[in-house]
């Protein structure tokens, strides 16, 4: 008992002497609750420290453990965030809170004081131990930034299959897109995307992709379409795009059809059936019969499918006479055609179907021809053929012929009885865009394309349809100026001039004929001067009145005379003025003389000036003769004494 009661004593002694520091410097435990935007920089604050003093001194001692320690720091009386630029805060990545722990500690220690030389007490801290640890949770929530777009999910944009049968308003896409940040999103389908108008989505914010428009595998077999995935609750409203992609599967909507097709209309997958033609023969023995314009097959509307055919032949056979393979469409003849045949043609209609479903059909029919052996091809009546087009301002004209006639170019076939076949057909080779042909062999201009003296060849080649012999001929075409005639014959058409310009054949033929004239004139001038008779020399002054233009004698004047306005004339050898001149005369052809002065028989000479002169008296009667005398000699009979110069013929002329 005695130890006990001396370690009391010494305690309450101590107690006296010294003093004791002691003190609650730590949290307490309490939990420190703070929050922090994402993708904040290092050294954000967090949180401050409820501590009375400072950290780090020797009486209080912190420290952060736990999983999201490392996110934080410690500095003084604060907790701050401890990120970089490799490390940056991401809700979306480590949640939405982080929780760490802190641990506070604290040590004991005591302030001994003594006397210092009678100046007073001093004291001196010292350890003695360290009290229990103080644990408090720190609770950061991380607060979440717009930082993220919608992101769609993988599995809604994988290409979707979808049949041509599928009824429209069914949902052919579901999309999903998720947005990492929380925000609400809608769905937008882009009309710019190239098949948009076959899809619309109804509810936004279902993502459910409608088909709007029905589905034809035939015309279109992959769609696509771009979807818009937009935040609604933002204000950046990011947004992002996916393309989703439909294949169109066939189905059996449609019916099958004879080859080769011929569609009713453009983008319409309805196909006309053709008309088959074939040509045989008397002498043709059994075997298949090739059409035109192939063989005789179909295929199934449905080529995704392609189900299996069936042929037929409905009407037409003629008792079996023709046989259609019913897997391949072959048409066989079973037994030649006997010539008196009264039928020459044969009118089958066949048919096609599904296998699967009779109900999907087509016909067609099927032209079997039955001809004669071609013995003589055909000939036209003329290798070569003229024709004649006017010059017009009309946009057609029919060619013509000589004579005006229609020109018609055809062919003639010894085959036929009257020469006529009527699977000839006509046409120009080469093709002309002046003149075209039809098939009864007219030919038809387009006049106003054409100039006057143009000339044109062209080849008119004739084909028999049946067994496809051609032969041609050529027509040789000129165009005429307007108003010019047509000529009547080859003749008349200037046929020694071949390919000459219609213009130089007609100078060279005036040359020609203005040559010719002039011959005759020259052979008709010698003739007549070889025939003339010899003139006498003893009679140079006799005058011939009727042989010169200038001379003229008829019982009556040519010219109203007033005898009475010569009598008074001056003298002068005015009656033979004028040029020199060669004056003939026939005395045979001069009146009688008569004294009669109401009737004279006047001779009136004329000169180039065409002065009137009359006779001053009756002619003496000479011998029938006829001489040439000049104008100067004359002038000087008359001039010479007795010969008259009182403006009258003084005397009688010398004979």
């Amino acid at each position: 008992m005695a130890t006990p009661c001396r370690l009391l004593l010494w305690q309450v002694a101590l107690r006296l002497s010294y003093h004791v520091a002691s003190a609650g410097l730590c949290p307490g435990g309490a939990d420190i609750f703070a929050a922090v935007s994402e993708n904040s920089p290092t050294g954000q604050l967090i949180a401050t420290l409820s501590v009375a003093m400072e950290p780090g001194a020797n009486a209080v001692r912190l420290c952060l453990t736990g999983a999201a320690a490392d996110w934080f720091y410690l500095e003084g009386r604060t907790i701050r965030l401890n990120s970089s630029a490799s490390k940056v805060l991401d809700r979306e990545v480590l949640g939405s809170v982080l929780i760490a722990e802190l641990t506070c500690s604290e040590d004991d220690v005591i302030q001994v004081g003594h006397l210092n030389g009678g100046r007073g007490r001093v004291f001196r801290t010292q350890v003695i131990g360290s009290s229990p640890q103080s644990r408090s949770r720190v609770l950061v929530e991380i607060l979440n930034q717009n930082d993220n777009r919608p992101r769609f999910l993988e599995e809604t944009l994988r290409p979707v299959a979808a049949s041509e049968l599928t009824a429209v308003n069914s949902v052919v896409f579901t999309v999903k897109a998720a947005d990492a940040d929380g925000d609400m999103i809608s769905y937008i389908i882009d009309e710019s995307s190239p098949d948009a108008w076959f899809f619309r989505i109804d509810l936004p914010n279902s993502g459910d992709v409608v088909l709007d428009k029905p589905l034809d595998y035939e015309t279109r077999r992959r769609l696509q379409v771009t979807v818009w995935a937009q935040e609604t609750n933002t204000l950046e409203e990011f947004s992002t795009s996916a393309v989703l992609t439909l294949d169109v599967q066939d189905g059996d909507d449609q019916y099958p059809h004879f080859l080769p097709c011929t569609p009713v209309s453009s983008g319409v997958p309805v196909c006309l059936s053709p008309a088959y033609t074939a040509n045989i023969t008397h002498k043709q023995q059994e075997g298949a019969v090739e059409f035109s314009p192939g063989p005789i097959r179909a295929q199934d509307g449905d080529r995704g499918i392609d189900t299996p055919l069936l042929y037929s032949i409905l009407s037409g056979d003629d008792h079996g006479r023709f046989v259609m393979n019913n897997q391949t469409g072959e048409v066989r003849l079973t037994r030649p055609v006997n010539r008196r045949q009264v039928m020459t043609n044969f009118t089958l209609v066949v048919m096609v179907c599904q296998e699967d479903d009779r109900l999907k059909f087509s016909v067609a029919s099927v032209l079997i021809r039955v001809l004669s052996q071609n013995l003589h091809p055909p000939v036209f009546n003329s290798s070569t053929y003229k024709g004649f087009i006017i010059q017009s301002s009309s946009p057609a004209s029919i060619v013509s012929t000589y004579g005006n006639q229609v020109l018609v170019v055809q062919v003639s076939d010894q085959d036929f009885s009257d020469g006529l076949n009527l699977n000839i057909h006509y046409s120009l080779r080469p093709p002309s865009g002046l003149y075209q042909v039809t098939q009864q062999g007219v030919l038809i201009a387009r006049t106003d394309r054409l100039h006057a003296f143009e000339r044109h060849i062209l080849q008119v080649v004739a084909r028999d349809q049946e067994s496809g012999e051609e032969v041609w001929a050529s027509v040789d075409i000129e165009v005429l100026q307007r108003g010019q005639p047509v000529p009547r014959g080859a003749f008349t058409e200037q046929p020694l001039f071949g390919d000459v310009d219609g213009r130089l054949a007609g100078g060279i033929l005036g040359t020609v004929l203005l040559l010719f004239l002039s011959s005759i004139l020259f052979l008709l001038l010698r003739t007549t001067r070889r025939r003339r008779p010899p003139a006498t020399t003893d009679e140079p002054s006799t005058v011939a009145v009727s042989q010169h233009p200038n001379v003229v004698t008829s019982s009556r004047p040519l010219f109203p005379l007033d005898e009475s306005s010569y009598t008074n004339q001056p003298s002068g050898s005015e009656g033979f003025q004028g040029r020199q001149g060669v004056y003939t005369r026939r005395h045979s052809q001069l009146p009688p003389p008569s004294s009669s002065s109401s009737s004279p028989n006047i001779i009136i000479i004329t000169d180039p000036e065409q002065r009137p002169r009359p006779d001053p008296g009756p002619l003496a009667e000479t011998p029938e003769t006829s001489d040439t005398l000049r104008v100067s000699d004359v002038t000087e009979e008359l001039q010479a004494p007795g010969g008259g110069g009182t403006g009258g013929w003084g005397g009688t002329l010398p004979t």
